[in-house]
């Protein structure tokens, strides 16, 4: 798959296509029936599937970086959408001069002119352009003369309720894991490759595989029973802390991960950790000796989840 970052990216060879638009947090399966129906349809046609993205995400820069929190990261999502079979993403950086740009100039610039859009799906309620000023209406009426057509992307529900990325953030805030997992085809997962941290957990006997994850306000925040998968290696259980680590003041958010009865060396290596059960949320404690205590509770909790013997030794340094 091609990433193909800012319009100024684009050349001739990337028009003609069957193409949709949207933020596509955490590719769910609302999302997934989206891009087989644009395969589909690319294939009869003879044209390649682009999405079309932004980053940030529009409401973070509308709400100067408090927009809502991300069920995935721009890495996983490229490779959810690139697994689908999408051949192009063209991501647009959400930034003043974009938010400043008129409905009919965006279908112009970026749709027509740009990728040369054959085949759009988008939403019935997709809004777009200055304002959010463009819509549904307003791509039919400029079809034809853009030399494309335009149709509904069908709706998925989930019983009553329509599947979307707003819907799966509310579950898993609610700490609603599976039916959040349900929702999305897979549980919510973190990758990334280990990095260096401060090494508190190696001197207190609980080592951890850092994952960070830059400026991403992740959609759960928490202790967690997780599966770590390194690499292609089958996946082993471990614990995790995803958030901010309040007792150590730490202001950008991060996945630690301590695997339970593993010893190697993981600095460097890819990781994927895929959540699996809730324990508890996060909390600031008094001081190191009562954090200590607690980790060594949270890593029993998942043992006794994953069903392993409790006497097993917590593990070398990663």
């Amino acid at each position: 798959m091609e990433l193909i970052r800012g319009r100024h990216n684009l050349s001739a060879r990337h028009r003609g296509c069957v193409a949709s638009i949207g933020n596509f947090d955490g590719v769910h399966r609302g999302h997934r029936a989206v891009i087989e129906g644009l395969a589909r349809r690319g294939r009869e046609m003879g044209l390649p599937v682009t999405v079309v993205t932004f980053e940030p995400h529009p409401q973070d820069f509308f709400r100067s970086g408090f927009g809502p929190p991300r069920i995935m990261g721009f890495r996983e999502k490229l490779e959810a959408l690139g697994a689908l079979g999408v051949e192009r993403v063209l991501c647009l950086r959400f930034d003043r001069k974009l938010a400043a740009l008129g409905a009919r100039d965006f279908i112009r610039q970026m749709l027509v002119d740009g990728i040369g859009v054959r085949y759009l799906a988008v939403g019935d309620d997709f809004r777009f352009g200055r304002g959010r000023g463009g819509d549904f209406q307003l791509l039919r009426e400029c079809s034809a003369a853009g030399g494309f057509t335009v149709a509904a992307a069908s709706t998925l529900l989930a019983g009553a309720e329509r599947i979307s990325s707003s819907l799966i953030r509310k579950l898993l805030a609610a700490g609603r894991l599976d039916a959040a997992a349900q929702l999305m085809g897979r549980p919510l997962r973190f990758s990334g490759r280990v990095m260096h941290g401060a090494k508190r957990g190696r001197g207190w006997g609980w080592p951890t595989a850092n994952l960070s994850l830059k400026s991403m306000n992740p959609a759960v925040q928490g202790v967690f029973a997780v599966e770590a998968e390194v690499e292609a290696a089958p996946p082993l259980p471990a614990v995790a802390n995803i958030g901010r680590r309040p007792t150590v003041d730490c202001t950008a958010p991060l996945v630690e991960v301590h695997l339970l009865d593993f010893d190697g060396d993981l600095y460097g290596r890819r990781l994927r950790v895929s959540v699996v059960k809730k324990l508890r949320d996060e909390k600031k404690f008094p001081d190191s000796k009562a954090l200590r205590a607690q980790i060594t509770r949270d890593a029993a909790q998942a043992r006794a989840f994953f069903d392993l013997p409790v006497a097993a030794a917590a593990g070398a340094a990663p």
